[in-house]
């Protein structure tokens, strides 16, 4: 009789449902419901009672084969929120089932919502999937970033096997403003094309929407530069939306890069100055 192998531990099916509502002068969070391994940290105001932060935990640190993380965010008319991660997410190397990971955002008119987590470490062998899907109303803003690391260069690692595939799709008032879709394998020779990641294991998209760029901002954040010799930048203004891209071997020096151009997108779209979350000094 022939023995059948099983899993080391069974995968992860976690959801975290956040609803977000304006009540007076302040941001509240509503509604939270989870199921699994996903929590979010007490809602937080370090710049008054308008602007609600929050953490989002997910406890077992990483994010392995066969698991599901979905995460549903509504901001509701009038209301803004801020999101970010405590440390950086790690996708795990798979025997085999593929991991997935769905963010469903939904801002509602004159809402805001940023998305800001710290950085993705995607471990050679990794099979994941990552879906992004943003539904703005009349009105709304968002700004929202992420930053993947293939492999671990630190380590001497770098992504020969696996494969990601990944979905970003933004619309506002029923209209299409952004649809991306990519394919990451590992070993692939696009990985160091030049018309492809052209051997960074440092790929980051920060993404800006609800409002036309002017001239001047645009200008202004081109100046921003990075401290990492050799990395590449880049940063296009279409109709309501600014995207802006980074390739390079440092996700630290693509965070500051984000950070820095966020100091100067959140004043110009969501008309409030930038105040880092404490978390991203710990």
């Amino acid at each position: 009789m022939g023995i059948i192998e099983t899993p080391v531990a069974a995968p992860w099916q976690a959801r975290l449902e956040l609803g977000f509502v304006r009540r007076g002068d302040s941001t509240i969070l509503a509604r939270r419901a989870h199921s699994g391994p996903l929590r979010v940290q007490k809602p937080l105001y370090p710049e008054g009672p308008a602007v609600c932060h929050g953490i989002l935990l997910h406890p077992p640190a990483g994010i392995a084969g066969g698991d599901e993380l979905s995460i549903a965010v509504g901001v509701d008319t009038g209301a803004q929120a801020l999101l970010t991660t405590p440390g950086a997410g790690k996708w795990y190397r798979s025997a085999g089932p593929w991991a997935a990971q769905t963010l469903n955002f939904d801002v509602a008119d004159d809402a805001v919502l940023e998305w800001l987590p710290q950085e993705t470490i995607v471990f050679d062998g990794a099979r994941g999937r990552l879906e992004n899907r943003l539904r703005l109303g009349t009105g709304a803003r968002y700004i929202g970033w992420e930053v993947l690391c293939l492999g671990r260069r630190a380590a001497g690692e770098t992504f020969d096997r696996g494969e990601l595939r990944l979905e970003t799709r933004i619309e506002q008032a029923g209209k299409t403003l952004w649809l991306e879709r990519g394919r990451l394998v590992g070993g692939d020779p696009l990985l160091d094309s030049p018309v492809g990641l052209a051997g960074y294991s440092v790929s980051a998209t920060l993404l800006a929407a609800g409002r036309d760029i002017e001239r001047a901002l645009l200008a202004a954040c081109r100046e921003i530069i990075t401290g990492e010799a050799g990395a590449h930048l880049g940063i296009t203004a279409l109709p309501g939306l600014l995207i802006a891209r980074y390739l390079g071997h440092s996700s630290e020096a693509a965070r500051h890069w984000f950070i820095a151009l966020w100091r100067l997108l959140r004043p110009a779209l969501l008309d409030r100055e930038a105040r880092p979350p404490r978390i991203w000094n710990t």
